[in-house]
């Protein structure tokens, strides 16, 4: 089947719904979007495992033009976020113009007719002028590379993708990989299990959170001024809008002492030696909980921090000769955060592809379009992740709005970065994420900041304040362009 629209976005989560409802409010009414899972929520439809929830709190982490007033409790947990995806979605009517179970294979710019041609996995295609890839960072599991990993004869699957078929009860549980999915899930499933067997590559800061569920005099006060909720939301804001930059060091060094008070609560001094981190807070993706280190005073718990030489069929081999019997592994290992659009085979202008334009890590003009790939935009692009990211996909939309009006009110057939601006936007990042002494430190924190070329490419190293001001400057020049025919 082909189809021709003005929009295509790739996408049904926060960012794929903040476009096409913005997208409307602008008059662009020609769109279609293509989910690849079977409703909306990206990011929130996949996590489904025990104990998932934000470490944004929701009063921020929520759309500013959609504010919800009956969180349950500050960091809303995964049911109840994307029972408000949901919600958006139904009443912005968004759910005719998305097509669920439809992922996207490859995006080839015409140069004939200067449109993009979209090819679904199924075979379709889809010409259109414009395409807003809301793909995000936490779009490709990573599954680890040890061998025998396929060999394992009891039930194994990966946390970003939890097999709730499986009865963890009174069973031997390994879990590979502890970060920021583990330490959620990890607190749900160890009352429940036999024995948990925590398989540990690099301790990491785990700090206080305070996520009580509010008080039904709070709810009641909530509802009654609708306007404290917007108060609330504006003093998280002061708080992240810095907090991830890492340059206040009196910030940082009580950030670490709560953590190291919380560490505390380990009694066994062997156990607690091994969960101590040994580089600075913000060197690795920051975590937040309040009942994670509890788990280690369990009898049924262990934390093993050698490294794992094989997977058998009946558990897991460290270097040390040891095998563990499990009959169940969870593998924790997170996701590809580096590759963005490339996901995707992505051909733009003169054929050049992605892969090949990205060849030292990927990179966009205000993490939002790159430079020979016209009309293509970018929702939680390159060095866009900071403090609240629905926030920061929101002033991304507003800039993607305004060029799509831009190109149409001035009738062109495309708009293409220059690729002098676009190097000269990333020059000065990479300076500026350089001056970030946390995110210079050795904590193998490659497995998200950086790709393989040691590039970092998901940060955003200054303010959302910042961001904000960057991508609402008239930047017309920054383009190339052809009038259409």
């Amino acid at each position: 089947m082909h189809t021709q629209h003005e929009v295509v976005i790739i996408g049904a989560g926060g960012g794929g719904m903040c476009a096409a409802i913005k997208l409307r409010e602008a008059g662009v009414t020609d769109l279609v979007m293509l989910e690849k899972a079977g409703g909306v929520g990206g990011t929130w439809w996949h996590n489904q495992y025990p104990g998932a929830e934000c470490d944004v709190q929701s009063h921020l982490y929520s759309f500013s033009f959609e504010p919800k007033i009956d969180w349950s409790k500050p960091f809303a947990g995964q049911a109840e976020i994307l029972s408000y995806m949901n919600h958006v979605a139904d009443k912005y009517e968004l759910r005719p113009l998305i097509r669920f179970n439809t992922g996207v294979a490859a995006l080839e710019w015409q140069e004939k007719t200067s449109k993009w041609l979209v090819t679904t996995q199924s075979g379709d295609t889809i010409e259109a002028r414009y395409v807003v890839s809301a793909l995000g960072m936490f779009n490709e599991i990573v599954w680890p590379n040890i061998p025998g990993l396929e060999s394992f004869k009891g039930e194994y699957f990966h946390s970003a993708r939890w097999n709730h078929n499986v009865d963890l009860t009174g069973k031997r549980v390994g879990v590979v990989g502890i970060a920021a999915s583990a330490i959620q899930f990890v607190p749900e499933i160890a009352p429940k299990v036999g024995k948990l067997e925590l398989f540990q590559r690099t301790a990491n800061w785990v700090v206080p959170k305070g996520n009580d569920p509010y008080t039904a005099e709070q709810l009641a006060a909530f509802k009654a001024d609708p306007d404290s909720v917007l108060r609330s939301r504006e003093e998280i804001y002061k708080t992240w809008n810095t907090l991830c930059t890492f340059n206040d060091r009196e910030v940082l060094a009580g950030i670490e002492r709560a953590g190291m008070e919380r560490l505390a609560e380990v009694k066994d001094p062997e156990t607690r030696r091994k969960l101590t981190p040994h580089h600075p807070f913000g060197c690795r993706r920051p975590l937040f909980s309040d009942v994670y280190f509890p788990v280690f005073n369990r009898d049924n718990v262990d934390l093993i921090t050698d490294d794992i030489e094989a997977i058998t069929e009946t558990g897991i081999r460290t270097v040390d000769g040891q095998t563990r019997e499990v009959d169940v592994i969870v593998y924790s290992t997170g996701f590809k955060t580096t590759k963005y659009l490339a996901a995707l085979k992505v051909n733009g202008r003169n054929g050049q592809s992605l892969d090949e334009a990205w060849s030292d890590g990927a990179q966009a003009y205000l993490g939002i379009t790159t430079a020979g790939f016209p009309n293509l935009f970018m929702l939680y692009g390159p060095n866009t992740n900071q403090g609240c990211i629905l926030y920061m996909i929101e002033q991304q939309v507003g800039y993607i709005v305004r060029q799509v009006e831009r190109a149409n009110a001035e009738r062109l057939a495309w708009i293409d970065v220059k690729p002098d601006v676009m190097q000269a936007f990333n020059e000065r990042i990479q300076a500026e994420i350089r001056g970030v002494e946390v995110w210079q430190a050795e904590c193998g924190n490659d497995y998200y900041y950086k790709s393989a070329s040691g590039r970092f490419v998901t940060q955003w190293p200054n303010s959302m304040d910042a961001f904000r001001h960057a991508t609402t400057q008239s930047d017309s020049a920054a383009y190339e362009s052809e009038a259409l025919a």
